[in-house]
């Protein structure tokens, strides 16, 4: 059964609460269908700020999913759950080609990240269509691939204004695709773990090096999968910061309608 996300159950305690894994402050969320141009359909979902004022836009790229990546990875679903309520950014999340998750499954299959160049130019795409503002692509672990490989070249360079890149792996990236970035003078925000298990802060500053503008923070004493609350704080601070263009700091509790997932 597909995952309906009218179905939290939201509750006002009246006084500040703390934010958790697990709690959903509120937004308007739909789901939605994506369209490639080589004919499959792909679902996800849209989470939008209640009041309509949408600062800025995240259009998500998620890990790998022959290893468990899919739209629910954890920063991505903190991410909807908080950034619509706490800072105006709407998130955009789907199931790449062939992947699952409670919302559904994608049609189609994993392609090695070839075939799903037409999945980062949908999911942008809609967005433009939707006319969501100051579009920006995240990628985590693989999703940072599709988005240094796709992000630069026609159509989606003419319809986002940067990338932000969570755990680049640059196992998929050619110099050729980091020499597009950098002619295309859009900004690249790199998040490196210190302890990542694919490319660490010295090296990933080294390879990046072939784009200029390009800024890398490594993340101290973090890893891969940014497990733990501090590494995501840190990580939607740094997102929320990139796309808005001021320096953020989310807020750690709420006072105010919550849902627990």
């Amino acid at each position: 059964m597909t995952f309906d996300p009218a179905s939290y159950h939201f509750v006002d305690s009246g006084t500040p609460e703390e934010i958790r894994a697990a709690s959903v402050l509120p937004a308007r969320r739909e789901n939605i269908e994506l369209h490639t141009e080589d004919g499959l359909t792909l679902v996800g979902e849209l989470a939008l700020p209640e009041d309509d004022e949408i600062r800025a836009t995240l259009v998500t790229l998620h890990p790998l999913p022959t290893h468990g990546g899919f739209m629910d990875s954890h920063l991505y679903r903190k991410a909807s759950f908080r950034l619509p309520a706490l800072a105006g950014i709407a998130v955009l999340r789907f199931n790449t080609r062939g992947t699952s998750s409670p919302r559904g499954t994608s049609e189609g299959r994993f392609e090695e990240g070839e075939g799903e160049r037409f999945d980062v130019a949908a999911a942008s795409q809609f967005a433009l269509d939707r006319g969501l503002p100051h579009r920006w692509l995240l990628g985590w672990s693989f999703g940072t691939e599709l988005a240094l490989r796709y992000g630069a070249i026609t159509p989606v360079a003419e319809q986002v204004e940067g990338a932000i890149l969570l755990s680049p792996p640059l196992k998929r990236v050619a110099d050729t695709d980091l020499d597009r970035w950098a002619a295309s003078g859009k900004p690249l925000t790199a998040l490196v773990p210190e302890f990542d298990d694919y490319l660490r802060p010295e090296e990933a500053r080294a390879r990046f090096a072939r784009v200029p503008q390009t800024r890398v923070a490594g993340i101290q004493d973090g890893k891969h999968l940014w497990v733990g609350e501090k590494y995501v704080q840190r990580a939607l601070n740094e997102i929320s910061s990139t796309v808005l263009g001021e320096q953020v700091s989310l807020p750690s509790h709420w006072q105010g309608p919550m849902a627990k997932a």
